[in-house]
C-alpha cells in the first residue's frame, strides 16, 4: 500500500534528527548547563480537572487484561460502550464505535478518543480502529464522562477518552510477548524503546491472527457459515526530543492493517491506515501545546445474502483522508488562574465506491459512488479560578462546521444513470461551554458539580452511505443535523483511609436531534435525526489497595429513552438500541511477589434491544475474565489467559432471530520478555 509507506515516513525526519538535537544538550558541560526532562506527554492537567466525573486506568490494569484488546480495557469503566458487544476480531470494523453512558448510537462514536492529544477516528466512518493500538504500549488511559467544550472539543459529545503513551522509564530497552490459545490463534507484540541523547524513541509492532470462532449458533448454521477469522497487524515508531529547556518536539507514524470475515464464506473486511502527526509542547512562562496530523484510511466489505449466500455487494473501496491540528496557549496570569485560549482545526473527506450484485445471476446490477467532506473550527477559551479549596471553572467555544461536496450516485450494468443525489452544502456556528465546581470539604470529601453542552457532526457515512445487513437495507441521509448534548452532573469523591476511594456521579444529559436507525418497514431503514435523547442515571467507582491486594468496581445504571414527535413518535418513551440500564465491572488482583500477579474480572452487561422498535433483545450476561503472571528469571514471565470463563453465550446480533454470538470460553498461554 503506497499510501501507508509514504505517510509513515512523515515524521520520521524529525525523529531522525533527535541525537543530535539532544546530544547538544547533553554535552554541554558548562556550570550553567541546564539539565532537560522530556517526558512525552502533554501539558499538565489544570486545577478544575476534578470538577468533572473521570476514571484513570494505570498501566497495569490495561497490561493484565484478559483479552489483551484495548477494547476490553475499556470496559472496565462502566457505562463504556461499542455499539454492539463483540471485539475487533469479530465485529465489523464499522461497528466500533465508542460512546459512554449509554446514549446508545449506530456504530459511530459519540465520545471523543485521543491518542497522545490526536483525534484516532475514522474520517469516514468514525469508527476507532482498536486493532491499530496497541494496549502495551500505553502508560494510562483517562475516561472523562460528560459533554467536552475545550480542546478538539467536537466531536466530545458523550465524553472523552485519552490514551498517553509510554515513554523509557516504564519500558524496557525491549519488551515482548507471543502467546497462543486453544483454537490456535496467536498474538504477537514487540516493543524496543532507547534513549537518544536527552529524547527516546519507542519502536512497536504486533500481529494478531486466528481462524476465530463461529459468531451463529451451531442450530443456525449452514455450509456457507464461517468462522470469524481475523489477520491484523499495526506497527508505530514514536519519538521525542528536547527542542529547548522548555520545549518538546515529540512525532509518530503509524500503519495497521486489519482483516476480518464475519458469519458466512466470503463476507470480508478490511480496514487499513496510515497516520502521522507532530506535536510541540512548551512548558516555560508562556504554555503552549501545538499539534497537526494526518489519517488515510481505507476500508471495504463484501456483503453475503442470508438466504442465497452468494455475493450481493461489494463495497470494494472507501478512501477516506483527515486532517487537523490545534494550538493552546495557557499565558501567564497569576497563581489563582489557569488560562487555556486557542483553535483547532478538523477536516474529513472520503469516497465510497462499491458494486451491487444480484442474488440470482450474480450479474452486476449497479455501480455506486458516495462521499463528500466536513470540517469543523473551533475557537476556545477556559479559565480555572482558584480561591482556596474552591476550584471554579468554565469555558466557551463558537465551531464553525462545514458539510459540503455530498453526493450519492448510481448507475445500472450499461452505466445508464439509475440515481443521483447532489446534497447541498451547509455551514454553520455553533456555541457549547462546560462549567464545573469542586471543593475539598475535608481531607477525605471532594464535592462537584459541571454543567456542559457539547455537539457533533454527523460523519460521511451517516450523510451518504447506505448499508445492507441482509436483508435489512438502511438509507443514508445527507440532510442530518449536529448532534447537540446539553447536561450536568453532581458527584462526590472519598477517600476514607489511605488506599481507600469511592466515587460516586448523578447525572441527567439530552442529545438533541440524536442520529439514529430509524425503522420504515420490516426490510428498510433510514438515518434520521431524533427529537432527543434523555439518559439520567448514576455512575459509581470503588477501589482498594491494601499490601498485596486490589479491589476495582465500576457501576453504571441509566434510564435513557427516545423523545419522539412527528415521523418519530412511535418511538418515543423506547429505549434507545444497544443502551443496557446496568453495567458493572469488577476486578480483584493478588500480587504475592515480585513479577507475580493473579487477577479476575467479572463483567456484567444488562439486557438490550437491536432495534428501535424493542423487539429482538439481547440478554443480560455476566462473563468471567482471568489473568495470571509468574516470572521465571528477571527477564522472562510465564503468562495465561482467560475469556469468558464460564462460556456464557454473549449474543451480540439479534436480527428477527438470527443470531451473531461474541467470543466463547477462550485459553491463552505464552510468554512475557523484557530487557
Amino acid at each position: 500500500m503506497r499510501t501507508v509507506s509514504i505517510l509513515a515516513s512523515l515524521p520520521l525526519t524529525a525523529i531522525i534528527a533527535m541525537p543530535a538535537s539532544a546530544q547538544t544538550a547533553r554535552d554541554d558541560s558548562s556550570e550553567d548547563a541546564v539539565e532537560i526532562v522530556v517526558t512525552g506527554q502533554g501539558l499538565a492537567d489544570t486545577p478544575a480537572t476534578p470538577a468533572y466525573s473521570s476514571v484513570q486506568i494505570a498501566q497495569e490494569q490495561i497490561e493484565t487484561s484478559a483479552s489483551g484488546r484495548l477494547e476490553d480495557v475499556l470496559s472496565s469503566v462502566a457505562g463504556f460502550q461499542q455499539f454492539r458487544r463483540s471485539d475487533s476480531r469479530s465485529s465489523n470494523p464499522s461497528a466500533q464505535g465508542a460512546t459512554l453512558r449509554a446514549l446508545g448510537g449506530n456504530a459511530t462514536s459519540r465520545a471523543l478518543v485521543l491518542l497522545d492529544g490526536v483525534p484516532v477516528s475514522d474520517p469516514f466512518f468514525g469508527y476507532i480502529p482498536f486493532s491499530a493500538i496497541a494496549p502495551e504500549t500505553l502508560d494510562s488511559i483517562r475516561v472523562t464522562r460528560g459533554g467536552g467544550a475545550g480542546p478538539f472539543g467536537s466531536g466530545a459529545l458523550a465524553g472523552t477518552i485519552e490514551l498517553t503513551s509510554a515513554g523509557t522509564d516504564s519500558l524496557g530497552d525491549f519488551t515482548g510477548s507471543l502467546l497462543v490459545n486453544n483454537r490456535g490463534e496467536t498474538e504477537a507484540s514487540g516493543t524496543v524503546a532507547q534513549d537518544l541523547g536527552a529524547g527516546f524513541v519507542v519502536a512497536n509492532g504486533r500481529w494478531d491472527r486466528g481462524k476465530g470462532f463461529f459468531t451463529t449458533p451451531e442450530n443456525q448454521r449452514v455450509p456457507a457459515s464461517a468462522r470469524a477469522a481475523f489477520d491484523s497487524y499495526a506497527f508505530s515508531v514514536r519519538g521525542v526530543a528536547p527542542l529547548t529547556d522548555s520545549v518538546e518536539l515529540q512525532a509518530r507514524g503509524s500503519v495497521f492493517n486489519d482483516e476480518r470475515t464475519l458469519r458466512f464464506d466470503g463476507a470480508d473486511s478490511s480496514s487499513e491506515g496510515a497516520d502521522a502527526s507532530i506535536r510541540l509542547v512548551g512548558r516555560g512562562e508562556w504554555q503552549f501545546d501545538a499539534i497537526a496530523y494526518l489519517q488515510s484510511r481505507n476500508f471495504s466489505n463484501e456483503v453475503i445474502s442470508s438466504t442465497r449466500f452468494v455475493r450481493v455487494l461489494d463495497q470494494r473501496n472507501t478512501p477516506s483522508t483527515g486532517i487537523g491540528g490545534k494550538l493552546e496557549v495557557r499565558p501567564p496570569v497569576g497563581d489563582n488562574h489557569v488560562l487555556r485560549l486557542g483553535a483547532d482545526y478538523r477536516r474529513s473527506s472520503g469516497e465510497l465506491q462499491e458494486e451491487a450484485y444480484s442474488a440470482f445471476t450474480g450479474n452486476l446490477r449497479e455501480r455506486r459512488r458516495a462521499g463528500g467532506r466536513t470540517s469543523d473550527l473551533g475557537l476556545f477559551i477556559e479559565n480555572d479560578w482558584l480561591l482556596g479549596d474552591l476550584i471554579l471553572t468554565g469555558g466557551i467555544r463558537a465551531d464553525r462546521t462545514v458539510i459540503e461536496n455530498g453526493f450519492f450516485r448510481a448507475v445500472d450494468a450499461s452505466n445508464q444513470f439509475v440515481t443521483e443525489t447532489i446534497a447541498p452544502d451547509r455551514a454553520d456556528w455553533s456555541f457549547s461551554y462546560r462549567a464545573g465546581v469542586s471543593w475539598q470539604a475535608s481531607d477525605a470529601v471532594r464535592l462537584r458539580a459541571a454543567a456542559y453542552r457539547g455537539l457533533r457532526l454527523p460523519t460521511l457515512n451517516e450523510l451518504y452511505r447506505p448499508f445492507v445487513v441482509f436483508p435489512v437495507v438502511t438509507q443514508a441521509n445527507a440532510a442530518l443535523e449536529n448532534e447537540v448534548l446539553e447536561g450536568f452532573e453532581i458527584g462526590a469523591d472519598f477517600t476514607p483511609a489511605k488506599g481507600i476511594a469511592f466515587s460516586v456521579t448523578a447525572f441527567d444529559n439530552r442529545v438533541k436531534n440524536a442520529i439514529a436507525n430509524v425503522t420504515l418497514t420490516p426490510t428498510l431503514r433510514q438515518r434520521q435525526n431524533l427529537p432527543a435523547i434523555d439518559a439520567q442515571g448514576v455512575e459509581g467507582s470503588f477501589t482498594v489497595q491494601r499490601g498485596q491486594f486490589s479491589l476495582d468496581t465500576s457501576i453504571a445504571y441509566t434510564d435513557a429513552e427516545v423523545d419522539g414527535s412527528g415521523a418519530s413518535i412511535a418511538l418515543n418513551g423506547n429505549r434507545p438500541p444497544q443502551t443496557p440500564k446496568w453495567a458493572l465491572s469488577h476486578s480483584v488482583a493478588w500480587r504475592p511477589a515480585d513479577g507475580f500477579i493473579l487477577s479476575a474480572t467479572v463483567r456484567h452487561i444488562g439486557k438490550q434491544f437491536e432495534s428501535d422498535q424493542e423487539t429482538d433483545v439481547l440478554p443480560a450476561v455476566t462473563t468471567l475474565g482471568l489473568y495470571a503472571e509468574a516470572a521465571i528469571t528477571d527477564q522472562i514471565a510465564l503468562v495465561l489467559r482467560g475469556e469468558n470463563l464460564t462460556d456464557e453465550d454473549i449474543v451480540t446480533r439479534n436480527s428477527n432471530g438470527a443470531i451473531d454470538l461474541g467470543v466463547p470460553r477462550t485459553i491463552w498461554g505464552g510468554v512475557k520478555l523484557r530487557f
